[in-house]
């Protein structure tokens, strides 16, 4: 995957920052809940009737934000240099180490850090070095 600075948008990526902040701060305020996204993902695969309605409006608005936003600017092109046999590797990794941290990168790192928890400043921490590491080893290695 590449990024394009030629056209990168500083104040678009601030504003998107903001509403994430700001969409984090609603759900645990109004519903005491972390925008953890497997964590709200992972509640409709074993749904408890309370949590359904909350949990499809959260992935819902997930996709149709992508919408929105494509309906007013240019959606940057996305080139993954990655056969399919190593991102579903990847996926499986990815979804292995959500379990085994409690949580993925939108509770730890979002919702997590910004509470100062301890666990979820020390499950940034090593899932950042992973990635870190991966990415060094795969393409400099």
């Amino acid at each position: 995957m590449t990024i394009d600075f030629v056209h990168f948008a500083p104040w678009q990526a601030f504003a998107g920052g903001m509403l994430i902040g700001l969409a984090v701060a609603v759900l645990i305020l109004l519903n005491g809940r972390i925008a953890g996204v497997s964590g709200i993902l992972g509640g409709l695969l074993r749904p408890n009737k309370a949590d359904i309605a909350w949990r499809l409006a959260f992935i819902t608005g997930l996709i149709i934000a992508a919408a929105i936003y494509g309906w007013f600017y240019v959606l940057p092109e996305v080139r993954i240099d990655a056969s399919w046999r190593t991102l579903i590797i990847a996926g499986l990794l990815v979804g292995v180490g959500t379990r085994y941290a409690s949580g993925c990168t939108s509770g730890h790192g979002i919702c997590g850090i910004s509470r100062l928890s301890p666990r979820s400043v020390t499950a940034t921490l090593i899932f950042m070095s992973a990635g870190f590491i991966t990415v060094y080893l795969l393409r400099h290695l």
